[in-house]
Formats: structure tokens, C-alpha cells, sequence
């Protein structure tokens, strides 16, 4: 409870003496405009013989930040600025789209109308809670959520509305559209500083990716060989990583049969029901080296394309796409399409996943059969050097890390004859922290804890069970794949095989 000193109310703020004998300076900043609740500029001065002249220098303070936020150097609004850093910008048709969609849904509904001069590091913050709470910006109203907004009979698709937060990488995707209107705003002299530099954007999400095993990429690629060119897509889109768009817009000059070089520079960029030819993500033209597997499969496909354009009299242009519907190959297939239809043929063989988990699948067995990074990087058509690969499938690089560790430790030399090896089972041997480990879960794999078939708990809460780094639960785990007890399960974890 805070007791108001007498004669310290002020018309425009005030001064609360606290239990402690602090004085707490609370000045009125209207209302919070992406949320519409009460704010209060607060600041406390500790107790001490000044205290009563830092107060009123603290208030006087307050109220000057409250009047230049209401009376700011420019009348121009969020919205104005947004509509004018749209009209300068020359991002590309898809992202532009993309972030329209953000400002019209989030942007201008909570902060539009603000003055540009008035935002603050507060602002921003509200901003942000606000997408984390719910990307309908309900306002905390009860309501039901309609299954269209046509006339219809509800039935059980209509439901209350339950809120559901926007997706960190969505709002840091805002929080730079704002950050780069308001460094326009900045150049144009209409606020002296960015307030967003004060603001922090949620933390980018770590990614994961999750390829599907060698056998349900076996199985998806046999059922899709029902149709040769559908098998032929979905073949090429395991070997080389690219991207649906890419592999759309792939046409027959661009691949090089006799050295098996494919050259990647466009794109398919779809909208809804609309596309277009573009320029790839990352503006990256690039060529991906084939193995004569892939050649051959991409020939056989070359000369089904040939004798269709035969029976029709016709000759297959060289600028024709590689993968269409038209006989001739003069148009592309839609990435939607090409997305729904993998998803389908999953959906057939129950197995989870999607057609972008194949340039996971791809990455992911380049790195465990030791292709360096940078490789692997140009292959997907990331930029940084590697950087974005790196990222992304750290815990790969980490495996694969693992695994060059313990076959350079098998082919070390043998130690000197005056420094000879413990032998496992000797009394006077002190186990070392690994050989523990190993030995602690072999026991009790034997006692049945886990069974057979099972899986093991993961290497992090082994290594903060036994008060070791993850690193030595690590080693324990490889010396128990070496004696034929556990085996690794890319995505689950560590199954047992044997209990002896």
C-alpha cells in the first residue's frame, strides 16, 4: 500500500511517499495504443535529504516526455509512413506481398494511427506482447470464430474464439519492416532517432529441421514412380536440394547432360492462384554437380518428352520446361501444386512429412557423408559462406563431428609399452567418467530399464543425472554403439538392441 503525502498531488502527476520512504514520481502518458489500457511514466526516488527536490526535478521531467510525445515535430502517422516506405521499396513481388499482408493484419490495426514522432521503446514492447497474445488482436472479447464468412449454418467448425500467438519469426519479420520505415523516417528529418533500436525483437527460433530416414524417402520415391516424370521430380528434388520454385522453373538448357550439370537462376514465385517467373530467393545463380544416376534418370526423361512431342509432330524446344503438363513442356508446374501433390502421396503411405523436408533430407545425408560445409552451402543456394548452413543443421555437423572424432581415435598409434592400456575389469582400475557412464547403463539396461526396442533417455539429462559434460555421456553412448547394445535413430534418439 503507498500513502500519498499531503499537498504532494499534482494536477499533472503525482508524488507517493512508500513504505520504505521512497517517493514514487507517477505522471499519466494517455493510453497504450496497441493495447488501449491506462499508461503511467513511473519513476521512484530513494529516501534521503534531496529526495523531496529529485522528485519534483523527476516530475517536471516526465511531464516533458508526455508533452513532446503529444506534441511531436511531425503530424505524419504510422500509416503514412508505411504507405510511403511501400511506394520507395524494391523488394521482390512475393516478399512484397508477404509484408503487405503483415502491415494490413498487424501493423496499421494497433499502432497505424500514432504519430510517427510520439513511438517509443514502450510502444514497441506493448506492440510485441500484443502479437504474442493473440494474431487476431481479439481484445480480449468473447466471440466465435466462423468456419466462412459467407451466410452459413453453424455446425462444429464454428467455435469460440480461442487466442493463439503470432510466431516469433513473424513478429522479428514486422519488427524489421518497422525498423526499416522508421530509418527512412530518420533520413526524411521527421524523428531524430530510430525508437525502435530501443525495442527488442523476440529471439530468432532455433531451427529444426526434421528430414524424413533414408526408408521413408525409399518409400516415397518408389510409390512416386507410378508416374516416370512425377519420379524424375521427386528424384531430382532429393540429389540436389533445391528449392520446389527452382525446380519448376528448370528448363532443358539449363542442364547439361554430357558433364551432369544442372544450372539453377529462376524461379517460380506463386500467390493464391497467381504466378510468375522470378529471380531465386537468394538472387544466387547456381550450378549443382550430378551423379550419373541422376543423368541417367533425367536422360530417360528427356526421351519421354521427345517421343511425346513426336506423336504430336512437334520437336522439344530447347528453352522447354523440364517438368510440365504440356506435352511440349511450354508451361511450368505450379509449386502449389507440385507441394499438395507430394502431400497426398504422404498422406497415402501415413508418413509425415513434406515436400521442403527433402532439402532437409538432402543437407542432412551431404553432411553425415562428410561433405564439407561450404559445399553443402553452395549446393542449397544458402549465402554467409555457410553461415545459414551451419545454423541450421548444427546438430548434423555435431553428429557427423562425433564421428570423425572416434574414427581418427582408431587409428591412432598404439601408446608406449611403459604406458599400457587399463584393462576393463581389473579392481585397481579406475574407470574413466565415460567408461562409468557406459557401464552404469549398461546395468541397468540388462535389469530391463529400458527394454529392448526401447529408447534411452536423451544425452542431456544422462550427462545432468551423472554431474558429467555432455560431451563424456556422448562418448559413453559411442562406446555402447560399439559394442552392438544401443544404435542411433536419426530424429528419436538412442533405441536399445541387446541387453547382455
Amino acid at each position: 500500500m503507498t500513502r500519498a503525502r499531503p499537498g504532494r498531488q499534482r494536477s499533472r502527476g503525482t508524488i507517493d511517499e512508500l513504505p520504505s520512504g521512497a517517493l514514487r514520481v507517477r505522471v499519466y502518458a494517455g493510453k497504450d495504443p496497441a493495447t488501449g489500457r491506462r499508461r503511467d511514466l513511473v519513476e521512484t526516488i530513494p529516501p534521503g535529504p534531496r529526495a523531496d527536490r529529485l522528485a519534483e526535478e523527476a516530475r517536471t521531467r516526465l511531464l516533458n516526455q508526455v508533452d513532446e510525445q503529444r506534441h511531436p515535430r511531425t503530424a505524419a502517422t504510422v500509416n503514412q509512413l508505411l504507405d510511403q516506405h511501400l511506394e520507395m521499396s524494391t523488394w521482390e513481388r512475393s516478399t512484397r506481398d508477404t509484408y503487405v499482408g503483415y502491415i494490413e493484419k498487424h501493423i496499421r490495426p494497433l499502432i497505424g494511427t500514432v504519430k510517427v514522432a510520439a513511438l517509443d521503446a514502450r510502444t514497441f514492447d506493448s506492440f510485441h506482447a500484443e502479437l504474442r497474445r493473440c494474431r487476431d488482436h481479439c481484445g480480449r472479447k468473447r466471440y466465435t470464430d466462423h468456419r466462412t464468412p459467407h451466410p452459413h449454418e453453424c455446425d462444429a467448425r464454428c467455435r469460440p474464439h480461442q487466442c493463439k500467438p503470432l510466431g516469433a519469426s513473424t513478429i522479428r519479420q514486422i519488427h524489421f519492416i518497422l525498423s526499416g520505415a522508421l530509418k527512412r523516417a530518420v533520413r526524411w528529418g521527421w524523428v531524430s532517432v530510430n525508437p525502435i533500436i530501443r525495442a527488442e525483437p523476440p529471439p530468432a527460433p532455433k531451427a529444426k529441421p526434421r528430414p524424413p530416414s533414408p526408408e521413408d524417402a525409399a518409400a516415397m520415391l518408389n510409390a512416386a514412380w507410378a508416374d516416370p516424370d512425377w519420379g524424375a521430380f521427386v528424384w531430382l528434388a532429393i540429389v540436389s536440394g533445391a528449392r520446389r520454385g527452382e525446380l519448376c522453373a528448370l528448363r532443358w538448357r539449363d542442364v547439361d547432360l554430357t558433364t551432369g550439370v544442372i544450372a539453377l537462376s529462376r524461379s517460380i514465385g506463386q500467390r493464391n492462384r497467381d504466378t510468375w517467373e522470378k529471380d531465386t530467393k537468394d538472387h544466387q545463380h547456381r550450378r549443382i554437380a550430378l551423379d550419373a544416376e541422376t543423368v541417367d534418370v533425367l536422360t530417360e526423361h528427356r526421351q519421354r518428352m521427345e517421343e511425346r512431342c513426336a506423336t504430336l509432330g512437334e520437336k522439344l524446344a530447347a528453352d522447354a520446361y523440364l517438368f510440365s503438363l504440356a506435352p511440349d513442356g511450354s508451361t511450368y508446374l505450379r509449386p502449389n501444386s507440385v507441394s499438395e501433390r507430394y502431400s497426398d502421396l504422404a498422406d497415402r503411405l501415413d508418413i509425415a512429412t513434406s515436400l521442403h523436408k527433402l532439402r532437409h533430407y538432402s543437407a542432412t545425408e551431404l553432411i553425415a557423408a562428410g561433405v564439407d560445409i561450404r559445399t553443402v552451402a553452395g549446393r542449397l543456394g544458402h549465402g554467409g559462406g555457410g553461415t545459414t548452413t551451419l545454423r541450421v543443421y548444427a546438430a548434423w555437423v555435431s553428429e557427423s563431428d562425433q564421428r570423425a572424432a572416434g574414427n581418427l581415435g582408431a587409428r591412432m598409434p598404439a601408446r608406449p609399452v611403459g604406458q599400457p592400456a587399463a584393462r576393463r575389469g581389473d579392481p585397481d582400475h579406475e574407470l574413466h567418467p565415460y567408461e562409468a557412464i557406459a557401464e552404469w547403463l549398461r546395468q541397468k539396461i540388462r535389469a530391463g530399464d529400458p527394454i529392448v526396442g526401447a529408447f534411452l533417455p536423451s544425452v542431456k539429462s544422462i550427462a545432468a543425472s551423472r554431474s558429467v559434460s555432455v560431451g563424456t555421456a556422448h562418448r559413453a553412448i559411442s562406446h555402447l554403439v560399439d559394442l552392438g547394445l544401443v544404435g542411433v535413430v536419426r530424429g528419436r534418439g538412442v533405441r536399445v538392441l541387446a541387453a547382455r
